[in-house]
C-alpha cells in the first residue's frame, strides 16, 4: 500500500523481464521517503542567492524553500512573457529580461555580488527561434555544434563562472518535491503496465542519452511517441492520439545528466495533459524528478486513477 510505514528494502537483485513483477511485489510496501540529504546543510546555505526564473511554479516553490532554509537575500532574473509575475512577492531584487539578452543576466548578476545561481523553470521552446538575441548570446551560440539544453546551458554556466558565480544544481532547496522509489499513488501498475515501463526505461536511456528527449511513452509493448524539442506533454498528446487511453508514460534523466540545468520536473500543467490523453502510469526516476506541488499532483493521480510511481532505472530495468 502506498505511503506504508515499513522501511525501504535492501535492492540486491537486478530486476529483468521475468522478475519486474516479483520486485514490485516488494515496492508496494515501501515508504515514499524524501531525500533529506539534497538539501544543503545550514552552514553551506549561501547569505544570497540569484534564481533565474523561468515559467510555471517550479521557480516559485524554489524561492519559497531557499527563504525557508536560511538564504537571506534573493535575486531573480525574469523573463517577460513567460516568468509568473508572482515571482516579485517572493524575491528581494527582480530584474525582468527579454529572452536572449544575455549580457544583461550577466550585469545582473555580477552587480548583485552573489557568489551562487540556481536555475528553475523552462522557457516556451518554439520562442528560442523567434527572440532577438544580443551579441553576447550570439557569440555563445555560434560557438556550439550541437545546440540543446546541456550545451547551452553548460556554455552559461562557463559566462557565470568566469565572473566567478557557481551554478548550483536545479534540485538545491526541492528535497521535499524529489521522490525516492516506490509507489506514490493508490493504484499499482498491472503487469503489462510493469512491463511497459521496462521497455520505456530501456528505451529512455538511449533517447536521453542523444538528447532527443526524456520522456517515451508506450501501450501494450509499443512504443507511440518520444519526446523531442517540443517537451514532454506535447509527446503524450501525440501518444494519445495514436493509441488512445491506458498509455505508460516514463519520464527519465540520461546517464550522467548535469543536475544543474534541464532535470525532470512534473507539474499541474503535464498532469492535466495525462487526464487528458486518458493515461494509465507515470513513472519518473526516483532521486532525480521534482514533482511540483507533490501532494496535488498525487490526489490528482487517484481522482483520474492514474498509477504513478518513481523508479530507479538501475533496479528496475536493466537486464542481468
Amino acid at each position: 500500500m502506498a505511503g506504508s510505514g515499513t522501511p525501504l528494502a535492501a535492492k540486491s537483485a537486478r530486476t529483468t523481464p521475468g522478475n519486474y513483477a516479483l520486485k514490485y511485489a516488494e515496492w508496494r510496501f515501501y515508504r515514499i521517503q524524501t531525500l533529506d540529504s539534497m538539501l544543503p546543510m545550514q552552514d553551506t546555505v549561501p547569505a544570497s542567492l540569484g534564481l533565474i526564473a523561468g515559467k510555471g511554479a517550479y521557480p516559485l516553490l524554489l524561492a519559497e524553500s531557499a527563504k525557508q532554509h536560511g538564504v537571506e537575500r534573493l535575486v531573480a532574473v525574469a523573463f517577460k512573457k513567460e516568468t509568473d509575475p508572482r515571482i516579485d512577492a517572493l524575491v528581494d531584487e527582480l530584474h525582468w529580461l527579454n529572452l536572449g539578452h544575455l549580457s544583461r543576466l550577466l550585469d545582473v548578476f555580477s552587480a548583485s555580488c552573489v557568489k551562487h545561481v540556481v536555475m528553475a523553470g523552462q522557457i516556451t521552446p518554439t520562442r528560442l527561434f523567434h527572440v532577438r538575441m544580443d551579441t553576447v548570446m550570439l557569440e555563445l551560440l555560434k560557438q556550439l555544434k550541437h545546440r540543446n539544453a546541456e550545451t547551452i546551458f553548460g556554455a552559461l554556466a562557463d559566462r557565470l563562472r568566469n565572473i566567478g558565480i557557481e551554478l548550483l544544481p536545479a534540485s538545491s532547496f526541492m528535497a521535499k518535491h524529489i521522490p525516492a522509489a516506490g509507489l506514490l499513488s493508490a493504484r499499482e501498475p498491472t503487469s503489462m503496465e510493469l512491463s511497459d515501463i521496462a521497455i520505456g526505461i530501456e528505451t529512455a536511456r538511449v533517447t536521453s542519452g542523444l538528447d532527443i528527449g526524456q520522456t517515451v511513452v508506450i501501450k501494450e509493448g509499443t512504443i507511440l511517441s518520444v519526446e523531442a524539442f517540443e517537451g514532454t506533454d506535447a509527446a503524450i498528446r501525440r501518444a494519445g492520439k495514436l493509441g488512445g487511453a491506458g498509455s505508460v508514460i516514463v519520464k527519465i534523466a540520461k546517464k550522467g545528466h548535469d543536475m544543474r540545468f534541464d532535470i525532470p520536473v512534473i507539474g499541474e500543467r503535464t498532469m492535466a495533459t495525462l487526464r487528458k490523453a486518458k493515461a494509465g502510469v507515470l513513472a519518473i526516476e526516483s532521486g532525480r524528478c521534482i514533482l511540483l506541488e507533490r501532494e496535488r499532483l498525487i490526489e490528482k493521480a487517484n481522482t483520474i486513477g492514474l498509477s504513478l510511481i518513481a523508479v530507479d532505472p538501475d533496479e528496475f530495468g536493466e537486464n542481468g
